[in-house]
């Protein structure tokens, strides 16, 4: 399938920013499940932008600015073909990222005994199956409800409150699987939806690495493995070093973000 994405993220500040620098995670790379045919980023300050692949092989562009700003907008886009491989990606023997990076714990995807609970349904020997159980099983104790968690809200709070959105899902089934030391990572991606799909085009999924198969995704909001409907964006360890944009400013108070993500199919498929 060929995807076309547009992806906008809008700052506005009270007062003018003295300083900015940003890391633009916003290029997504050539894989098994996708073949990028075009992209671009315009952002103040790219031409000029350092651009390097970080510890988990995202590309990152670093932008700065030291003129005063009030407004920022940063827009990524282009075309990318994709082939559904029923979430399997395999391995990756020339990344140079060892998977045992992927069992390390953070704040945001500490275990307790509920998540452990929880691992029990992927500890049997058909992995596949056990971690299907498992996504079944975190989607049906955390309802997806827009606006009930902070942006970066711990695995174990969210269990708890039962309500999240896709990241929130995503730490959870992370915590899970490293809590029974099989590696997960966090990734960041954009999704064609459907009608009855409750997640937004901007969304977040897990990914496995399952003995035989390597790594296999898992989208725990919408409960399937990923499809030709998924654009890879990032990867890290959760939302956090995943995140399609950081960065740290100098000046401004009260900080406005919009964001518009639009992902739809190319026009030319479409008449076929």
């Amino acid at each position: 399938m060929r995807l076309t994405v547009r992806h906008t993220t809008r700052y506005r500040y009270e007062t003018p920013l003295a300083n900015a620098m940003q890391q633009l995670r916003l290029t997504p790379e050539d894989g098994p499940s996708q073949r990028v045919v075009e992209w671009s980023i315009e952002a103040p300050g790219i031409e000029r932008a350092t651009t390097y692949k970080d510890a988990f092989g995202n590309q990152v562009h670093m932008v700065s600015r030291s003129e005063p700003i009030e407004d920022v907008e940063i827009t990524a886009s282009g075309i990318v073909e994709t082939t559904d491989t029923n979430g399997i990606l395999g391995h990756e023997p020339d990344a140079g990222i060892p998977p045992r990076i992927y069992t390390r714990v953070t704040p945001l995807t500490q275990s307790n005994q509920a998540i452990r609970r929880l691992a029990a349904n992927a500890e049997g020997h058909d992995k596949i199956a056990g971690f299907h159980a498992l996504m079944h099983a975190i989607r049906d104790k955390v309802d997806y409800k827009v606006g009930v968690t902070e942006t970066h809200a711990p695995a174990t709070a969210v269990l708890a409150a039962g309500e999240g959105v896709c990241q929130d899902h995503a730490h959870i089934f992370i915590a899970a699987a490293r809590s029974i030391g099989v590696p997960a990572r966090y990734v960041s991606g954009y999704l064609l939806l459907e009608d009855e799909q409750a997640s937004e085009a901007h969304h977040a999924w897990a990914e496995v690495m399952i003995n035989g198969l390597g790594w296999t995704g898992f989208d725990i909001s919408n409960a399937m493995c990923p499809t030709d409907r998924y654009i890879r964006l990032t990867v890290g360890l959760d939302s956090r070093s995943a995140a399609p944009i950081r960065g740290i400013r100098f000046g401004g108070r009260e900080e406005n973000l919009h964001v518009e993500v639009d992902v739809a199919q190319a026009a030319f498929q479409q008449q076929q």
